[in-house]
């Protein structure tokens, strides 16, 4: 997900249709120039080859019911837009959804050139790039560590994941962080080395003790292994206990 200004304007933005390394092309309608959804770098067009960047914004993929436990606020967009077909309104887990044969086969659409046999074509990964430096953390790995202390690009960090609202990436200062026996899977409250608690916010981890002190979060992607890989090819991957 990206923020919509560039140059201080917001900018509205369409999909081409066409594909780059099998990953989407959009499009802004102010200057017609083809943007890569991967990167927020423009691929074609009047910007192509200027410094416009987009900047990357976090997200988190989790269900309904777990964000509307924690966001009981939320308003959602009406997907009943009259411009697709009924099935193209299922869940993604329905087999009469539009994509769900492709999500359910191991291969590609389309055909991509550089490609890794580290991981499965379609593991899901978080991938962060921070100073120059790309790595893959696989989802069934965050899923069991739950709390993984690590270094990126010079940056101390720290993937957290709850239950069912995802993986997150904190930057974490000089702490570290533990995960105490007897938490639930499902708890968003983590622990320092320090025995200070912290909270698992959607822009920060919050201390408990002292709110006013924030860790802030660290965009990311939520990709497939294929599309991380086509985009950074010198990614390395994490690997449990590492």
């Amino acid at each position: 997900m990206y923020s919509t200004n560039i140059d201080g304007e917001r900018v509205e933005f369409g999909t081409s249709g066409m594909l780059y390394r099998s990953n989407k092309l959009m499009y802004d309608r102010r200057t017609n120039t083809l943007w890569n959804q991967f990167t927020g770098v423009p691929a074609a067009g009047p910007l192509a080859g200027s410094e416009a960047r987009l900047e990357l914004l976090p997200v988190v993929t989790t269900t309904w019911g777990e964000w509307f436990n924690a966001h009981p606020d939320t308003t959602v967009l009406d997907v009943e837009t009259g411009l697709y077909p009924g099935r193209f309104y299922e869940s993604e887990w329905n087999d009469r959804s539009i994509y769900f044969s492709y999500r359910e086969s191991p291969t590609t659409m389309f055909p991509v050139w550089q490609t890794s046999d580290e991981l499965a074509t379609k593991n899901h990964v978080i991938g962060l790039n921070i100073g120059h430096q790309a790595r893959a953390y696989p989802l069934e790995t965050l899923r069991k560590e739950r709390v993984i202390n690590d270094e990126l690009g010079g940056l101390p960090l720290v993937m957290v994941t709850t239950g069912h609202l995802g993986s997150r990436a904190y930057e974490r200062g000089e702490r570290t962080f533990l995960l105490e026996e007897g938490d639930a899977p499902d708890s968003s409250v983590i622990t320092d080395s320090e025995g200070q608690t912290w909270r698992v916010e959607e822009n920060a981890l919050v201390n408990l003790e002292n709110p006013s002190q924030l860790l802030p979060r660290i965009p990311s992607h939520n990709a497939y292994w294929f599309g991380w890989y086509s985009f950074y090819p010198g990614t390395d991957v994490y690997r449990s206990g590492e």
